[in-house]
């Protein structure tokens, strides 16, 4: 019944959304005698950020049409290259870009948003790398015929897509940035494909504030995961997609749920964020009225993870610590850390992130024993949260320039200026 009361709230949400707009335009309207009056704008500012909060929200789009190289603008080409149930392999290529540039895969996180929240991260790596990323799929959009998913499923994922990118113009092993979660299946996809010396294991992998070992500085979310028995989670936060979704009758965590729980973690300062954004309006400040929307925009819209997926990485991840622990095993066949021989790691943390602590993507490092320490790489990004490692002016200028160190002095793909050939 959980997902159906969701829906019942939604469809009430949105009906007030509207007239709330509808509202805020007459109020707000120069011919009409309110828009003059005190009462009058502030009414109407009001009403445009509650029908902004309460306002449907589908799949963003990336948007991206061309990126800035070197004070020139280059055109930017957007494609599904690889489509699949759950996730398909999108590539991002600009005007120029030399054959020899590194491929880079940019996992993206299955924790309730779509992959545009790394719309940033895309971006700024596509001014010099030929960019591929993971396009999750919403659980909800997935007939129950196309099968289960689960955390091995996302490691295969992993594999088949560095498979299907292969090898750069310069015969280069691609490149591999995990954000957050996903660290987890990347690390366990880069360790068996060194175990198999597979062609196209990553050259390097960059993992960016990410879960490896949430014994370290454990955070809010750690501390939920540890506190609960596996069968609280099974019984209170698992749904069934309703019958008005192609995925009807499937099992998810909801992405309305994962939403409500990052909202609360910091609901003063959401708070002051929309009675910024509400004095912005007030003043006819629409440009930060704006900056704030539009990030709300992307962050309210979410997609569900599938039960077994989700179940899968609260027991492994966060219960019983299997990777640092080296009891993790991918279909039965065991993934040791030691494995990883010749694939470069980074390790980036933000010092104020409040989702995965400091520590926690370091071990890492650590953990991968007979990797030569040539090829390992620990980068503190001081002052920033957990969402400005992957987005924003720290991750702009100082965050991606040690990716791009990085992935040329171990790989070799030529990260090269604009408009070389």
């Amino acid at each position: 019944m959980l997902y159906h009361a969701y829906e019942l709230q939604r469809a009430w949400l949105t009906s007030a959304s509207n007239w709330a707009t509808i509202s805020a335009g007459m109020l707000s309207n120069p011919r009409l005698p309110m828009g003059y009056m005190g009462l009058g704008p502030i009414a109407a500012s009001a009403l445009e950020v509650f029908a902004h909060a309460a306002a449907p929200r589908g799949k963003p789009s990336f948007g991206i049409d061309s990126v800035m190289v070197d004070g020139t603008r280059h055109a930017l080409s957007e494609a599904t290259v690889l489509h699949k149930p759950f996730g398909d392999l999108l590539r991002f290529r600009r005007e120029g870009l030399a054959d020899k540039a590194p491929k880079v895969l940019i996992v993206a996180p299955m924790s309730g948003h779509y992959a545009t929240l790394l719309r940033g991260t895309v971006e700024r790596m596509a001014e010099r790398c030929e960019v591929y990323i993971t396009d999750w799929t919403d659980a909800r959009m997935v007939p129950v015929s196309d099968g289960r998913f689960d955390l091995d499923d996302y490691i295969d994922y992993l594999v088949e897509f560095l498979d299907f990118i292969g090898l750069d113009g310069n015969g280069g092993r691609p490149h591999m940035i995990a954000v957050c979660q996903p660290s987890v299946p990347a690390y366990a996809a880069t360790a068996l494909m060194n175990a198999r010396k597979d062609p196209c294991r990553p050259a390097t992998l960059t993992l960016m504030g990410g879960p490896i070992d949430t014994r370290k500085s454990p955070t809010t979310v750690n501390d939920l995961a540890m506190e609960r028995p596996l069968s609280w989670f099974r019984h209170n936060v698992i749904a069934t997609v309703p019958m008005t979704y192609p995925g009807a009758g499937r099992k998810v965590y909801p992405g309305f749920l994962q939403l409500a729980g990052f909202m609360s973690m910091n609901l003063g300062n959401h708070m002051l964020s929309h009675y910024e954004m509400f004095k912005h309006l007030t003043v006819g400040d629409q440009d930060s009225a704006q900056t704030t929307k539009d990030f709300y925009e992307e962050y309210r819209s979410v997609c569900d993870m599938t039960a077994e997926f989700y179940l899968q990485t609260v027991e492994e991840v966060f219960q019983v610590h299997a990777i640092p622990n080296g009891t993790f095993r991918h279909r039965g066949e065991l993934v040791l850390p030691s494995d990883i021989r010749d694939t470069a790691l980074l390790a980036v943390e933000g010092e104020r992130d409040d989702i995965s602590g400091l520590g926690q993507t370091k071990a890492a490092l650590e953990l991968a024993t007979d990797l030569a320490q040539s090829k390992k790489q620990y980068h503190l990004a001081e002052g920033a949260g957990h969402y400005g490692i992957f987005n924003g002016s720290r991750w702009r200028d100082q965050i991606a320039p040690v990716v791009e160190a990085f992935i040329a002095r171990h790989g070799k793909g030529e990260i090269v200026p604009a408009g070389s050939a």
